[in-house]
């Protein structure tokens, strides 16, 4: 079985043929479908897909590309969504230093209270990183969580070897197929195994065979064949791993039926 720890299922790009898409995802090995949320006013497609879906399971919270959107009382939302819905982490969280225009400091106000939520649950956070890696080590020393997932990551080995102190893994996906991305594929073929998790960001972040289509958790398993190769090991090797490694992180992910 394999696990896509990072997939909008409920995004706007699947509705005219969700079920299609969840139901290749099965047949392709993909168990577990980790379904995060980008702001409050998705809580509830989230919540429904999840419960449509065998094997797809929920995460909550507010995106830093998002933050223009919220108000304080999405914090409340969030908190009371957590207590009724029991997700498997908070997130997509996190910082994003790329997007223009943007409010650097409405996005710290909404990734720190939301640290604090997940600190308070207990529960791990999914970060989104770019461009923004040491501002966000820099906030998860001040608000120790549980651990989590740096989505989509493509920093430092430095930087990774600073995650994985703070108890994450690190996300691989899409841009490890692409052969001109040699810093990330290097890092995903020499960083410790047991630091690594597959995902997707399907629809986004497609993989190098479908450059700039839309992309779907059932590519999964070609990525994780991606990843075997620039290890040097057998793809059941990759499977295994890169699902215990999310159980580890991700414990409420064991118990799901």
């Amino acid at each position: 079985m394999l696990v896509d720890t990072h997939c909008h299922l409920d995004a706007a790009e699947f509705d005219g043929d969700r079920e299609t898409v969840a139901n290749a995802a099965v047949r392709a090995g993909v168990g577990r479908i980790v379904v995060p949320s980008v702001e409050r006013a998705n809580f509830g497609a989230v919540a429904s897909v999840c419960r449509d879906y065998s094997g797809c399971v929920a995460a909550y919270g507010i995106h830093p590309m998002y933050v223009a959107r919220a108000r304080e009382g999405d914090l409340d939302a969030l908190r009371e969504t957590i207590l009724r819905e029991h997700p498997l982490a908070v997130g997509e969280i996190g910082l994003d230093r790329f997007v223009e225009p943007r409010d650097d400091v409405l996005q710290e106000f909404y990734f720190t209270a939301q640290l604090k939520v997940a600190r308070d649950a207990g529960l791990p956070v999914l970060l989104h990183i770019r461009r923004a890696i040491d501002q966000i080590l820099k906030q998860l020393r001040l608000c120790a969580v549980p651990g989590g997932i740096a989505h989509a990551f493509n920093g430092s080995r430095q930087q990774a070897e600073e995650f994985i102190k703070l108890g994450f893994k690190l996300g691989f996906g899409g841009a490890v197929t692409f052969p001109r991305a040699s810093r990330i594929r290097e890092l995903a073929a020499t960083l410790p195994l047991d630091a690594i998790v597959l995902e997707t960001d399907a629809p986004d972040i497609p993989p190098e065979w479908i450059a700039g289509g839309r992309n779907t958790p059932d590519q999964l398993p070609r990525i994780a064949q991606t990843l075997a190769d620039l290890r040097g090991v057998d793809v059941q090797v990759i499977a295994a791993a890169t699902t215990a490694n999310a159980a580890a992180v991700l414990p409420r992910l064991t118990r799901i039926q």
